[in-house]
């Protein structure tokens, strides 16, 4: 600006007759530049005043004069009129000088207010009329959908509001919560509709078999308080469990066939979470990597072109106004950290010293977990139990998963990583914590599992000896009855341990345990630790706002992976107890305004704030492995362990995929049992399994190439922008956009080197 204010007070020095000379120089240079715009105007020039002549002329001339007259024109004037709409919605990517733009817009937008009136007067004006407004209309449709769309987002506001205040890494939480509420709501909506409404509806009532009546000597207790938070009693027996389901081939009247339902209910499960995490990395991979990293002029681009001159709302602009200060913030501390000259040697020490930490602390807390569920598969013996003997597993394990990231957090200020590298260590240390503790649990389960598969052989030869003795009996006592004997009540047969419905009551326990421990950690150690520090810093000793114990910030590491390694668990619960997704999909509905509440309420930013990245895709990460860890328990108990003999879809069966093979064998033609054994094979499957591995290696390396290639082409284009500049400041007007083709790969990289040059101080 300065450069033309001085080049004007020169013009205003010369002479008239320079003067002149240099008007009608820049005249004909703004003609030049403007002669690739012109030629179509000039095209149809002849063509519109001979129309406006026609319009403007006497109104005794016919109809048919005017139209012989217009319609050879009527539809070069409309592609015209076409024409400079186009320009006017693009203008905006047009690579020129501000001037020539408001040039070229004003003219555009005269020549349609001009000719788009008077294309009303020719042949055919009420379907040219109607167009124009049906666009119209269809253009404000799609505005306003696009509106309803975003309004319709869950949550959308909440999450801007934190993200405003917080910075894009705590905000990234709340996305991730809603993906996963998202996720488990159609989950829930698949289990409950193929599984549990069939056998409410079709299933046989309660008390009707024994699998669904609570024993005679654990009636009396049934509903009491302390039995139900033990999920023992009415809710053990119930459709929340494995147990309750009913292992007929079909049921009802549609002949709904519940048992195929269950277990491929049970896999889909499994697939579709497969899909959707995969699919969303692959999303997240395009999102993240499509715009790459730009670190030139950084803080000048946030200081220009930062705010939205759109707002109108107080409220909107006090967010953004956050959200910018939030985002220099993040900015400041990665161009600290590019800047950070560090001791190595003392640096790697101390990182090699904190790895072993966490390594002893990992292998303590797995130790413990397997120590405490041998002690209570001990109690499970005794009968007088205290309270916390009955729940010590789910203590231990909720203590752990809140004490360990608190640990780890201490240990990592050893290392000294990036913010964001931090973080990532960070969730990978605890997600080695909670998989340890929930593998070893498993493990644990498992021998207790086996301990009862021993025993039902047992109880399954005296729920046999008991029917005989009944009918025995009977006989003895009523000689003279020739009758059927009466059914023997539900509540008196001799039950099996029912072990899957014994694994789906922990995994409910040990969820329940953990939203509790959640939800007090948050209202005793945010909000009254949050009220403390308000109301009593006024009369207390130092500072408690500067000092001990001030306010807390949020912990995205441990709220990151205390929900993958819950929705770990429900994956593998879910197989066990149908009812855990509806807990599930409630504990994260509530968690979302329980948590914004508290984040918004009694947290303050972190000190040093730093940027998400653009995908993700690390969270997705964690979320796959936990999701692959959790399918192994189950493909297990599916193809290896025999089901219960009295209990859940699967009784009666030597392993639980029998119910595929039945289905195969009775109902499909006799070559699809061929050809499912050959697919089964695994002369068959290894070869594909290698062959997929080859094409994952192939893409890779393609996607690879394709990377180094974009890192190319980038270095190329930063070094014509270097190059421009340096031409432009020694030439000024020779790397000018008119010089150059339009279209080409290097047209907009000079102007935003100049751009970024006038921003450089």
């Amino acid at each position: 600006a300065a450069s033309e204010d001085g080049e004007d007070e020169d013009e205003d020095d010369e002479p008239p007759k320079g003067r002149r000379a240099a008007n009608k120089k820049k005249a004909a240079q703004a003609d030049e530049e403007d002669s690739d715009d012109d030629i179509p105007q000039r095209r149809c020039n002849e063509a519109v005043n001979h129309l406006m002549f026609c319009l403007s002329g006497d109104d005794s001339k016919s109809d048919e004069e005017e139209e012989s007259m217009s319609e050879g024109e009527m539809a070069k004037l409309m592609e015209e009129v076409e024409e400079k709409k186009k320009l006017i919605a693009n203008i905006r990517n047009k690579p020129w000088r501000m001037r020539r733009r408001l040039k070229v817009l004003k003219e555009a937008q005269q020549f349609v207010d001009k000719f788009e009136g008077a294309l009303g007067k020719g042949k055919g004006r009420k379907l040219y009329a109607y167009k124009v407004m049906m666009m119209k209309k269809w253009i404000k449709f799609q505005r306003d959908f696009e509106n309803f769309r975003t309004s319709c987002i869950p949550w959308e506001r909440k999450i801007k509001e934190v993200e405003s205040h917080f910075g894009s890494s705590v905000a990234s939480y709340f996305i991730f919560l809603r993906w996963m509420y998202g996720m488990n709501l159609v989950l829930f909506s698949l289990t409950f509709g193929l599984v549990v409404i069939p056998e409410v509806l079709m299933g046989l009532p309660y008390g009707s078999i024994p699998r669904k009546t609570v024993p005679r000597d654990e009636q009396a207790t049934a509903m009491d308080y302390s039995v139900l938070m033990d999920f023992n009693g009415y809710c053990k027996y119930s459709v929340l469990f494995y147990g309750y389901y009913n292992n007929q081939r079909t049921i009802g009247l549609l002949k709904f066939r519940l048992p195929l339902s269950y277990l491929l209910v049970g896999i889909g499960t499994f697939g579709y979470s497969l899909m959707v995490v995969i699919r969303t990395m692959a999303k997240n991979a395009d999102v993240g990597g499509g715009d790459g990293e730009d670190n030139e002029f950084t803080f000048a681009w946030k200081m220009f072109t930062s705010w939205d001159y759109l707002i109108g709302n107080a409220e909107t602009a006090d967010n953004k106004y956050a959200s910018i200060t939030t985002s220099f913030k993040e900015s400041i501390v990665d161009e600290q950290e590019n800047q950070k000259d560090e001791n190595i040697h003392l640096r790697r020490f101390l990182r090699v010293l904190a790895n072993f930490l966490i390594t002893c602390t990992l292998g303590g807390s797995g130790y413990l977990i397997y120590f405490v569920v041998k002690r209570s598969q001990e109690f499970a013996n005794m009968d007088n139990l205290s309270w916390y003997e009955k729940n010590e597993l789910e203590i231990i394990m909720s203590l752990l998963g809140l004490v360990g990231p608190m640990l780890f957090e201490t240990i990592a200020e050893l290392e000294e990583y990036h913010p964001r590298i931090a973080l990532k260590w960070q969730l990978g240390r605890i997600f080695a914590l909670f998989l340890g503790n929930l593998y070893t649990f498993l493990l644990a389960l498992f021998d207790e599992v086996n301990s009862k598969l021993e025993e039902e052989d047992s109880i399954k030869n005296a729920s046999i000896w008991f029917v005989k003795e009944y009918y025995a009996n009977y006989s003895a006592n009523n000689p003279n009855d020739t009758g059927t004997p009466p059914p023997i009540d539900p509540a008196d047969i001799i039950r099996g341990p029912c072990w899957e419905t014994t694994v789906g009551i922990e995994f409910v326990k040990l969820t329940i345990s953990d939203i509790q421990v959640t939800y007090l950690t948050i209202l005793i150690g945010d909000f009254l630790r949050a009220l403390i520090v308000r109301f009593l810093n006024y009369c207390w000793c130092w500072d408690l706002e500067a000092g001990w114990p001030s306010y807390g910030e949020f912990d995205i590491s441990g709220n990151v992976l205390g929900l993958v390694f819950n929705q770990g668990m429900i994956w593998m619960g879910a197989f066990y107890a149908p009812g855990l997704l509806g807990i599930n999909v409630l504990r994260l509905l509530t968690s979302m305004y329980y948590q914004c509440w508290a984040v918004m309420a009694c947290n303050v930013p972190h000190e040093r704030v730093f940027k998400a990245s653009k995908s993700n895709n690390f969270y997705m990460g964690l979320l796959l492995l936990i999701l692959f860890l959790s399918l192994l328990p189950v493909v297990y108990t599916i193809m290896s362990l025999p089901p219960s003999f009295d209990c859940g879809p699967f009784s009666g069966k030597e392993r639980m995929f029998d119910v595929i093979m039945e289905t195969i064998d009775l109902d499909l033609p006799a070559f699809m049992g061929t050809l499912f054994g050959y697919v089964a094979n695994p002369g068959l499957i290894i070869p594909a399994v290698l062959l997929m591995v080859l094409a994952i290696y192939y893409l890779n390396s393609v996607s690879e190439a394709y990377k180094n290639a974009n890192m190319e082409l980038k270095k190329k284009m930063q070094m014509v922008s270097i190059l421009c500049v340096q031409v432009h400041n020694n030439c000024p007007g020779a790397c000018d956009s008119s010089a150059r083709p339009q279209g080409t790969w290097t047209s907009t990289w000079p102007t935003r080197a100049r751009q970024g040059s006038r921003a450089t101080p």
